[in-house]
């Protein structure tokens, strides 16, 4: 068991879409890159998504940032990651695996690739959808493969497994690397550690409880208790004891 997080050696990328908790983990050493997406854009309330970008980017100029396109439409897809490509020289460009309608984007992926781009292959889940990503990127620019761990856990499925052999696949190219997208629980930041994952994103609440790798259980446990106590009092909850009963329930026989 590590004992601590610096004792790790996969990559930790922040994901989210907030420009204050992102300036806020950019101060942290810890956070090798940033993620974002349209679903986490719509929480934050984004409407300018390349206002967004750029204002980030104006801050943010030295570690990678993957966005993504936001068309379905194929050829659009490709003509936006120019687009995207072109905000700054640390930005990935995340293209999906198929479009809404089941079409696949990898062709475009790796022309995009080839021109030098550096593309992020999202929303994998599957083994085979991994081979088709990693051969679609291989031999171009430095690129990304993320395979949704998290999404394939909430199928009630092992995602380490598949994992591990998406490593083998990626590690097979140079300049290539894996990340595991949507962790639920800190404990999947040591399992993408375990099987040589090179990123795993993380939003601020999972960054947060970093600091909990390697704490001792005893004093987690007393810790536990402290804050269960803590919380009664301060929610005045009450009980009344055994002293109180005995008056209580003598006080009603006399009334009997």
């Amino acid at each position: 068991m590590p004992g601590s997080f610096s004792d790790l050696k996969v990559k930790l990328f922040a994901d989210g879409a907030d420009k204050s908790a992102m300036l806020e983990l950019y101060q942290n050493p810890c956070i090798r890159g940033f993620t974002t997406n349209p679903t986490l854009m719509r929480k934050a309330g984004i409407r300018d998504f390349e206002a967004f970008a750029r204002d980030i980017l104006s801050s943010i100029g030295d570690r990678p940032i993957s966005f993504g396109v936001l068309a379905d439409d194929l050829d659009e897809m490709y003509r936006q990651a120019l687009q995207i490509a072109a905000w700054g020289a640390n930005v990935y460009v995340k293209i999906p695996f198929t479009n809404t309608k089941g079409e696949s984007a990898l062709d475009i992926a790796r022309e995009l690739s080839l021109e030098g781009l550096q593309v992020n292959v999202t929303c994998l889940l599957t083994l085979d959808q991994m081979h088709a990503g990693v051969n679609a990127l291989a031999g171009g620019a430095p690129s990304y493969v993320s395979v949704f761990a998290g999404r394939i856990a909430d199928t009630g499925r092992d995602p380490v497994p598949v994992m591990k052999a998406a490593a083998e696949l990626v590690h097979q190219h140079p300049g290539m690397e894996l990340i595991w997208a949507s962790p639920r629980e800190l404990l999947n930041v040591i399992q993408a550690d375990s099987i040589g994952c090179d990123i795993i994103t993380a939003t601020p609440d999972l960054i947060q409880k970093l600091g909990l790798i390697g704490k001792d259980l005893v004093e987690y446990s007393r810790e536990t208790v402290h804050m269960y106590f803590d919380d009664a009092g301060k929610s005045g909850l009450t009980l009344t004891g055994l002293a109180e009963r005995e008056v209580l329930i003598g006080g009603m026989r006399g009334v009997e």
